[in-house]
């Protein structure tokens, strides 16, 4: 049995009144869940919308609380970690991370950002040891799979398109990863969508039917490593 920790960044539901809005990272990432249980029923899946529900972003406490002994901590510098505790012991019993995000002014949204910042986090997520030279900081987290799903209103974010020196979003994430443990990453795509032609409705297809390739692709290597 594995586990899945589903992040959802989207400030849109999967669903609205106007259908032009439903996000469509949801509606993506929902069907790739929809697989994977219908493939895995017995699996654990832990969701959290950070979209609609985010994390605090830190602060001068929480940093202070960060940079003091554990035994040392006072209750309230404890009260100000619980979150960020809390949401590195989901990344960390986690097998399969899923986040799925639209792409906000070439980057992620806040609220992703705000995330990230509490779980990569010193002497829980890395260590940093000034004795490793030029690069002293050290994941302590391994062997997870992280599955990447974004939407954008413009095209040609991918490696080699018009528009790579822009995505800020994808290449931040993969940075990131290694901090949560991953090993291995894949990427689902949705582009065009302000432009509302055929190649936005074929780029969508293209989406939905890579969730059933990567789903398959997993569960096929579960099945041959449990």
């Amino acid at each position: 049995m594995s586990k899945m920790l589903h992040i959802d960044a989207s400030v849109r539901a999967v669903i609205n009144p106007n259908p032009n809005h439903n996000s469509i990272s949801k509606n993506i990432a929902s069907r790739l869940v929809s697989l994977w249980k219908k493939a895995r029923p017995m699996d654990e899946y832990i969701y959290r919308d950070v979209g609609i529900n985010p994390p605090p972003f830190i602060t001068q406490d929480w940093i202070d609380a960060v940079f003091t002994p554990e035994n040392k901590r006072t209750q309230a510098q404890c009260d100000v970690l619980s979150i960020s505790d809390q949401l590195i012991a989901e990344v960390s019993s986690s097998d399969i991370i899923l986040i799925s995000s639209p792409m906000y002014n070439y980057g992620m949204p806040a609220q992703l950002k705000a995330w990230f910042d509490q779980i990569i986090r010193i002497n829980k997520t890395f260590d940093f040891d000034l004795a490793r030279g030029e690069f002293p900081l050290k994941p302590l987290l391994c062997g997870k799979i992280l599955i990447i799903i974004t939407s954008s209103g413009e095209f040609g974010f991918e490696k080699g398109g018009i528009r790579h020196h822009m995505n800020h979003l994808v290449p931040h994430l993969c940075t990131l990863s290694k901090y949560l443990g991953v090993e291995k990453i894949y990427e689902i795509a949705s582009e065009y969508q302000e432009f509302g032609d055929k190649r936005h409705i074929k780029s969508l297809e293209h989406a939905f039917q890579k969730t059933e390739q990567i789903v398959d692709e997993i569960t096929s290597s579960f099945t041959k490593n449990p």
